[in-house]
């Protein structure tokens, strides 16, 4: 199911470098208001700081991910609008009159553009609002003139226009998200299924490269000889390892399972699956103490376990013999740890 209120980020593009440049307009613009309202402001630190505010506000509302953007944050951004004007008309004090405007909304509505766009529109038109209160109070009891109050207004066509641009956009990005959501299932699919050729022509591979000997001597009709079935009993074998286990189909491994059945030993390879998330390290330990352990065998049985993902252990060893049962069990950190229990 698509989600209608995603942000627009990736469908414009906003990730990386793009992003940046962006942030980096911002920031010049931001200044380039600041400049403009130092020159009329009576204490500079003040404005400059109200200044530096909103360009963390913008930043945050471009930067930091979830969709729509999370609630606390969004109360954040908001709040800047209101509060920077606030400071602005304190500092203007009388001098608000004549041709004065309140610059911290020309960038403000930038700010809260974005946060239209990053799916928090209710919020965004509350912090337009708020701003809009601070301003009507400010100017009550002065003589600013009316093209003033239309400059400081102005803004608010900006947040509009993005409001109607991300009513219009919303069927848009629904139609294309389902595409991509289409585009990435197929995708999985088609590497599924080429994992699943490669594994099979991989499998037919070894086959031929195992069996087809010992096939064409069945097929000419000779009789087998003692020898010649047990080796085919040993390949059968080794082809199902391959199927059941192939993360322990390892040279040293396949030969020591080999031979501790060339022995007599019962072998029984299991792969569930444990190796996805282990370290390559982990993955040669549990390989080497599994090789030790067919290559000490004499009677009984081994059998090597991968363990499914997510378990406690990665992988166990149980050694079985007329005398006793040693399990040992290979931990995800490569503790290995043995019980030994006579019969």
């Amino acid at each position: 199911m698509i989600d209608r209120d995603r942000d627009l980020r990736s469908l414009l593009g906003l990730r990386g470098k793009p992003m940046v440049m962006l942030l980096g307009l911002l920031w010049l613009m931001i200044g380039t208001v600041m400049v403009r309202n130092v020159e009329i402001a009576t204490n500079a630190g003040v404005i400059v700081g109200c200044y530096v505010f909103i360009g963390v506000a913008a930043t945050a509302v471009i930067v930091i991910d979830g969709d729509p953007f999370p609630l606390r944050e969004a109360w954040f951004v908001v709040a800047v609008g209101p509060i920077t004007t606030c400071i602005a008309a304190r500092d203007a004090g009388p001098r608000l009159a004549g041709s004065y405007t309140f610059w911290t909304a020309l960038p403000y509505a930038l700010v809260v553009s974005m946060v239209i766009v990053r799916g928090r529109p209710v919020l965004a038109w509350a912090g337009v609002g708020a701003t809009a209160l601070v301003i009507a109070d400010a100017v009550q009891d002065s003589d600013i003139n009316g093209a003033a109050i239309v400059a400081t207004l102005a803004p608010v066509g900006t947040v509009a226009a993005v409001t109607v641009f991300r009513m219009i956009m919303r069927p848009t990005m629904t139609s294309l998200y389902a595409l991509q959501e289409d585009a990435t299932i197929r995708a999985a699919a088609e590497a599924t299924m080429r994992a699943q050729n490669e594994e099979r022509d991989r499998q037919l591979e070894r086959l031929d490269e195992l069996a087809r000997p010992m096939l064409d001597l069945i097929a000419s009709g000779e009789v087998l000889t003692f020898a010649q079935r047990e080796e085919c009993r040993l390949l059968e074998a080794e082809l199902r390892d391959g199927l059941r286990a192939p993360q322990l189909s390892s040279k040293a491994l396949v030969a020591a399972a080999r031979g501790a059945r060339r022995r007599g030993v019962e072998v029984v390879l299991l792969d569930d699956g444990g190796f996805a998330d282990a370290t390559p390290d982990v993955h040669v330990a549990v390989l080497d103490y599994a090789t030790q352990a067919l290559d000490a065998a004499n009677v009984g049985s081994v059998t090597v376990r991968v363990l499914p993902v997510g378990r406690r252990y990665l992988a166990s060893v149980l050694v079985s013999v007329p005398t006793e049962d040693r399990r040992t069990e290979i931990g995800r950190d490569g503790v290995v740890r043995t019980v030994v229990e006579a019969h």
